[in-house]
């Protein structure tokens, strides 16, 4: 995840084509034209499917009035898919040479996530992890093959940090049997012994040598994903609205939930990719701290669907839980998402006290739409496309001056 210097560039034909078994060597920094690939594409359609199923049953817990332990779930899960997609990501960013062993392994890491996917119901109905560990560790034995290919193909330093990675996956993945034995009281706990573990491997393993990856494609990377998410937010929303529209004819009810919903997820959008980030992700700490703290754009991003489907339950009296309850479950991931947006991208790009507390208040005045009772969604969606409306006031006068630039921005 880290910068190095500009590795020799990849063999003739090796990013676009299949082709024969190839080295698997380092990628430039320097590449032109780099994008993502279609696997990277299919990689991200078929995560999205368990960040689904954690969604569906966070929705559940909530409204079952079980908030403080379905969050506790959905973290603990959420995890799971966001670090194995996080490596893959960082890893192809360095070495994707598209051959036939890279696809396979790959795809095998996809296997891993479904099956994955499939044991989440049980993680948060009978605290059962068996089936996710094993989907976890699909993905992370694969991924560890990846590096020691990458091993196999390096010298010296870059062959010692391919190897420390591949010896700290495993290492981890084995720490990990401990959600299968250990008493459920002691679960969470071990749960963050373990990530933080996790996220030791990358800068233990690139001491003296650090990977190559291409900040246009990361950033394209995790662009697409949030676009991802984001979609599945507004599918899992609108399915809820159909459903409440079709058995409890609500119509008058749902309306405001989904204009506001909408207005939510548009601005979401809308800030995040105001302003381009790939020049920000310059150095080592830098690209650690931009990459790590996507955890919570993610999660965050994913929770809004959760919450708007909690909302839609309680307006038509299926959820057993409070209108402010259900009003939060919505407007406190949005504020989430916002600060952490600041925290990773606005706030480098913003000129003067103003501006810098545009996303922040923004984040404030979401979390007090809460009180606001059924119209607590469409007031939190109103506050924030007015604060995208703000933004772009502010850049078009500053562009008539003759001082525009991203750093004018909402986002």
């Amino acid at each position: 995840m880290t910068s190095s210097p500009t590795p020799p560039p990849v063999p003739s034909g090796a990013p676009g084509g299949r082709g024969p078994l190839r080295r698997l060597r380092a990628r430039g920094r320097d590449e032109t034209h780099r994008t993502a690939s279609p696997l990277e594409l299919f990689f991200d359609l078929c995560f999205v499917v368990a960040v689904a199923q954690a969604g569906i049953e966070l929705v559940h817990s909530v409204a079952e009035g079980h908030a403080g332990q379905g969050i506790l779930d959905y973290a603990m899960v959420f995890f799971a898919v966001w670090w194995a997609w996080m490596n893959f990501t960082w890893f192809a960013s360095a070495y994707d040479n598209d051959d036939v062993l890279y696809r396979v392994v790959t795809l095998v890491q996809i296997a891993g996530v479904l099956v994955l996917a499939a044991g989440v119901s049980r993680a948060f109905e009978e605290h059962e992890y068996l089936v996710v560990w094993l989907g976890y560790a699909i993905m992370r034995v694969a991924m560890a093959a990846q590096w020691l290919r990458a091993a196999r193909a390096g010298e010296g330093p870059e062959r010692r940090t391919a190897l420390r990675y591949a010896g700290g996956v495993l290492a981890c993945q084995v720490g990990w049997l401990g959600l299968l034995f250990l008493p459920e009281g002691a679960r969470p706990w071990w749960f963050l012994v373990m990530a933080l573990l996790e996220m030791c491997v990358p800068p233990l393993a690139e001491r003296g040598h650090t990977t190559s990856w291409h900040p246009r494609h990361i950033s394209e990377r995790y662009g697409l994903f949030t676009i991802i998410v984001l979609g599945e937010t507004i599918a899992a929303a609108t399915v809820a609205v159909k459903s409440g529209i079709d058995e409890n004819d609500a119509l008058g009810e749902l309306l405001p939930i989904a204009a506001g919903g909408l207005l939510i997820v548009f601005a979401a959008w809308w800030i995040y990719f105001v302003v381009p980030i790939h020049g920000h992700l310059r150095s080592n700490r830098q690209a650690f701290l931009w990459g790590y703290g996507h955890y919570l754009v993610f999660a965050s991003a994913a929770a809004i669907g959760a919450g708007l489907e909690v909302a839609v339950e309680e307006t038509v009296g299926k959820a057993h839980i409070s209108t402010l309850a259900a009003s939060a479950a919505v407007t406190l991931p949005t504020a989430l998402y916002l600060l952490t947006v600041w925290a990773l991208h606005s706030r480098h790009f913003k000129r003067g006290i103003t501006q810098q507390l545009v996303l922040p208040t923004t984040a404030l005045l979401v979390i007090c739409c809460t009180f606001l009772g059924h119209w607590a969604v469409f007031a939190a969606g109103a506050v924030c496309a007015l604060s995208v409306v703000a933004g772009e006031t502010v850049a078009a006068r500053r562009g008539a001056a003759g001082e525009s630039g991203p750093a004018t921005r909402t986002g």
